[in-house]
């Protein structure tokens, strides 16, 4: 699966030409792309690979969960749920090496999205301004983080912030969905009638490609911002709402939390997708729902503390007291 090789390589380190970007050499590839608006520096943007080397996957095909028994219990995956659909489960040993799946869940257009180097999962209606967009992966990452396209225009998307920053749609924002990341036994055992994503392709899904990499520091050579504050790990897990962040330190310690309008609410049992080489084997990093004061389920993100501090470096750090 040439796929792997790409991913490995970015995993490594040793992407082709990991150097800045600039318009010159994005020409090529974006020949439609509008580089005259953009809302980012372009020195912030740096090639790893090619356009759609790591290839998203479009119109992803679904079994039952009754039929699915290759996914380890306590392995990841992307759920969404959507009014009137059944839930769908989005393995992240596939979105590991795809990055982004185009589907349609309830007549709802959804990207579901992951950036291996941030942990970033997230879910984005592709309706925007009446139009449905489909998204690639550029190959380039800003801040250690994934840009996606959309094929219409061949403008360039922030997958953290779900924002364009390059391209006609420079400045726009995509509307984020209700969804999270749980073990594959807590989604099936809600859901026994749900949908599971099949495997795209023949490939080593299941492996993890970052090797240690949750245990470690940010790869130097993606990411050489400003550590985050307060002495916390860069790799600590942080759940984002809008600007603010809860670390997962915090949140196993105390089990629920209720400030600001919101419930998280954190439990043991899946695990890490960028610990060891077999995802379904790596170490316990739990699972986090986040709720409204009305018990529904609040757009959120699970990222890394080094990528919530690039992206939102005034946001408030919900320490708590101790």
């Amino acid at each position: 699966m040439r796929v792997l090789s790409f991913v490995t390589a970015i995993a490594l380190g040793l992407g082709a030409a990991t150097a800045v970007a600039n318009p010159n050499t994005w020409k090529y590839d974006f020949p439609q792309t509008d580089f005259d608006q953009a809302t980012v520096p372009f020195d912030e943007i740096v090639n790893v690979i090619g356009k759609d080397q790591i290839p998203a996957v479009d119109a992803p095909e679904m079994i039952a969960v009754a039929d699915e028994t290759g996914i380890g219990a306590r392995e990841p995956v992307l759920t969404v749920e959507i009014e009137g659909a059944t839930p769908r489960a989005y393995p992240i040993r596939y979105l590991m090496f795809h990055e982004i799946a185009n589907d349609v869940v309830g007549g709802v257009p959804v990207a579901v999205t992951y950036c291996p180097l941030c942990n970033s999962g997230m879910v984005f209606d592709r309706r925007v301004d009446g139009d449905v967009l489909s998204f690639g992966v550029s190959g380039k990452l800003r801040k250690s983080d994934m840009i996606m396209y959309d094929r219409e225009t061949q403008s360039w998307w922030q997958q953290a912030v779900g924002e364009g920053i390059v391209g006609v749609h420079a400045g726009t924002e995509l509307t984020q969905l209700p969804a999270w990341m749980e073990s594959w036994a807590e989604f099936a055992l809600r859901n026994p009638d749900g949908l599971v994503m099949m495997a795209p392709r023949r490939g080593r899904y299941g492996s993890n490609p970052y090797v240690g990499y949750d245990s470690g520091k940010p790869y130097a050579r993606f990411f050489n911002g400003e550590m985050p504050p307060h002495d916390i790990n860069p790799m600590m897990r942080v759940v984002r709402v809008g600007e603010k962040a809860w670390t997962f330190d915090r949140l196993q310690r105390e089990g629920e939390v209720t400030e600001a309008g919101i419930t998280i609410s954190w439990t043991e049992g899946q695990a890490s997708a960028l610990d060891g080489g077999v995802i379904a084997m790596s170490k316990d990093v739990g699972t986090v729902r986040v709720r409204d004061a009305s018990g529904a389920d609040l757009p959120h993100d699970v990222m890394f503390a080094f990528a919530y501090h690039a992206f939102f470096p005034r946001g408030d750090w919900m320490l708590g007291s101790s």
